[in-house]
């Protein structure tokens, strides 16, 4: 018994050692650096997959062959004399050195060597070296190097942003227009104008800029000191991936220099003006360098598109330089929530990018660690901001998605995290969501009906159809244009399936534009025939055209175009316009009302109606929402309701109107409480005019 448990116990502890043996091999085979044991013959003894790659031979190829092979032969005599000191030193400490080598196929790359002498015998030495690619990283050097080399050349430079302000000049710049940079950044390049070219110069000079991308021409300037002369001046155009113009690139020189210098300088574009942080370009090649090194390690990584939350307005209302203060205090506190080896990028506007690497292997923790890192950033985001006087809270709304080695291109995982970051927004801003496949039928079934919908607008396919409005004496007192979309496959499209599409992307404004200009013609009209003249016509507006900028303006213009009485156009804005910026939303229906507009409040009651509102409005009538009348005649809460909002109306001295009136006992109780004014399919459904003129002429 006493021998089986001692067998036992040994191949317990064989197999344990056989593991250790397997598990060793593999981490040395296949490990991201290349391993190489070299004799003191200088000779290859062992080797692992990895450094065979490097080398470009297989293993049966390169043990027992000269190491000194592989070296270029410019470091040839280096390697020499770093292999014998290494064999000589009586310490084992590591040296460490960069040469250029050769594959076999006679590719040149250059290797990072880390290399330790071994003893094997009193006699017998060998040098371990762990062999490492440093190829790109040599390349990116060089080319720095170039760069900043080209930019500090003998020939003046000046860079400006898009809007033509300088942002960097070289120091030949100064030295040939007496300028500092400190006196030049921020201004015009017009300051160097001598007042020599009329306008038509500066004409050609901006039209080749546009058409061709770069001007080149000699031009008379002015220094510092007054004097005027002559230059060889020639101006780039610096686009970004999207074609949108970056910068302007400007060398200027006595004599004339070559345009690849110009063109030099875009390798300084990797880095975003204001805030400082890596722009696209720079953030594209990490995350190329990002997904190998994932594929090699097996890690995975997180991408999170952050857009800020209503910056629109922020820089509408205080003005784009409280905006750029905001965007470089963003870009500050994105970077202190992420690791020192992660990167934060600006996209452009107010878009941001942050990229995390080397996450778990397993995507459900991974997926934890980028939560992680998005909930510290909105916590961060959603702390006070101080903009010069101003004290200002924001939200952040975040998309993200993972990756894990080349399985998804980088134009995918962009487009993935922007639309978890559009999700987020749907779903009430100043939240985070992860991509899901379902998010992006729903985003393309989006982007399919929003180009449908421009079709529709370039095709001409709306048509206003029209709900009669009656007294209690059942005598038309007008009608409200009810908008149709008339697809050519699915038939009529009701508002409620186009309308809050229209309004994100900004397509309400030329549809509710066309119509307003519809509705006015009709009216022409109307007001021509003695039996249609005195009809009103009530035309639902929007929140977004509402607040549109010369809103006022086109309102008049097309009521002057068409001749018509103002007092006959009702427009009827729903109450989400009390949402934003209620002193600008009176001042707007003021100048309306000024002209003869009236106003409707549509949805009465649905929203966030107060006395507060209503008092300072200037409006001629309330809507009672069909939502309570549905159920008037069973419901005591409708009841009370519309009660309220009638008496409520009385006391301000406004009309009421109910709409969605369908029995007679419904028109009855609403007449009983008060309202005389009435619309719904008890007294006939939106029609096309041709029905609805019909309708009238029957009474």
């Amino acid at each position: 018994m006493e021998l089986e448990m001692q067998n036992e116990a040994l191949r317990v502890s064989q197999a344990a050692m056989e593991l250790s043996r397997d598990r060793y091999a593999d981490l040395f085979e296949f490990a991201p650096v290349g391993y190489v044991t070299i004799s003191a013959q200088a000779m290859i003894a062992e080797i692992n997959l990895t450094a065979c790659e490097l080398l470009g031979l297989e293993r049966s190829k390169l043990v027992n062959c000269r190491f000194s092979k592989f070296v270029s032969e410019q470091d040839s005599g280096r390697w020499r004399m770093m292999f014998h000191k290494m064999l000589k030193q009586t310490e084992t400490a590591d040296q460490t050195f960069d040469l250029e080598m050769t594959r076999a196929d006679g590719s040149i790359f250059f290797a990072h060597l880390v290399c330790l002498r071994r003893e094997i015998t009193d006699v017998q030495s060998l040098l371990r070296i762990a062999l490492v690619d440093i190829t790109k990283l040599k390349i990116a050097e060089a080319k720095l190097r170039i760069a900043s080399t080209v930019f500090e050349s003998q020939e003046g430079m000046l860079v400006t942003d898009a809007e033509g302000l300088i942002i960097a000049v070289n120091a030949s710049f100064s030295g040939i227009t007496g300028y500092s940079a400190e006196e030049v950044i921020g201004k015009n390049p017009s300051l160097l104008s001598s007042g020599r070219h009329d306008a038509a110069f500066y004409a050609a000079m901006w039209d080749s800029l546009k058409r061709l991308g770069f001007w080149e021409g000699d031009i008379w300037n002015k220094r510092k000191n007054g004097e005027v002369y002559p230059e060889h001046l020639i101006i780039t155009v610096v686009n970004d991936q999207n074609g949108k113009i970056q910068n302007y690139v400007a060398t200027l020189t006595d004599i004339t220099m070559s345009r690849s210098a110009a063109d030099e300088i875009r390798l300084l574009a990797f880095y975003d003006q204001l805030t400082g942080l890596p722009n696209r370009r720079l953030l594209l090649d990490r995350l190329k360098l990002a997904l190998a090194s994932s594929s090699r390690n097996g890690k995975e990584g997180g991408i999170l598109f952050l857009d800020l939350d209503n910056f629109k307005t922020l820089n509408d209302t205080l003005g784009h330089d409280i905006g750029d203060q905001l965007l470089q205090q963003v870009a500050r506190r994105i970077e202190s929530c992420v690791r020192e080896g992660d990167t934060v990028a600006r996209l452009g506007g107010d878009e941001f990018v942050v990229m995390l690497e080397d996450l778990s292997e397993q995507p459900l923790e991974a997926a934890e660690q980028v939560e992680a890192v998005g909930k510290k950033i909105l916590a961060r985001l959603n702390q006070t901001f101080q903009l010069a006087t101003h004290e200002y809270r924001m939200s952040v709304s975040i998309g993200a998605t993972l990756f894990q080695n080349h399985q998804t291109g980088l134009d995918d995982l962009f487009r993935q995290a922007d639309i978890a970051m559009y999700q987020a927004k749907k779903e009430g801003r100043n939240t985070l969501r992860f991509f899901d496949p379902l998010m992006q039928a729903s985003i393309y079934a989006r982007a399919t009906l929003e180009a449908q919908l421009r079709d529709a607008i370039e095709h001409g396919q709306f048509q206003l159809y029209f709900q009669v409005q009656v007294d209690s004496s059942r005598r038309a007192l007008g009608a409200e244009a009810l908008l149709r979309w008339l697809h050519p496959e699915r038939g009529i499209v009701l508002p409620v399936h186009f309308v809050p599409l229209a309004e994100e992307t900004g397509l309400i404004l030329p549809i509710g534009n066309w119509v307003l200009e519809t509705a006015c013609a009709l009216l022409k009209v109307w007001q021509d025939d003695a039996s249609t003249r005195n009809l009103t016509l009530s035309v639902n507006v929007s929140a977004r055209q509402f607040h549109e900028a010369g809103f006022v303006a086109r309102v008049q213009e097309a009521m002057q175009r068409h001749g018509i009485n103002p007092g006959l156009l009702k427009l009827e804005p729903t109450e989400s316009i009390l949402l934003e910026n209620l002193d600008a939303t009176v001042a707007t229906m003021n100048a309306l009302k000024t002209i003869g507009v009236s106003f409707a409040l549509d949805d009465f009651g649905t929203g966030f109606s107060s006395l507060q509102y209503l008092k300072k409005l200037p409006l001629n009538q309330l809507k009672i929402d069909q939502s309570f009348v549905r159920d008037l005649a069973s419901d005591n809460s409708d009841q009370a309701i519309v009660r309220t909002i009638i008496a409520m109306a009385q006391s301000l001295s406004l009309e009421v109107i109910a709409e969605g009136v369908e029995t007679e006992e419904q028109r009855g109780m609403l007449q009983e409480s008060g309202c005389m004014h009435f619309q719904g399919y008890l007294f006939g459904r939106p029609v096309p005019i041709a029905e609805f003129e019909a309708l009238l002429a029957k009474g």
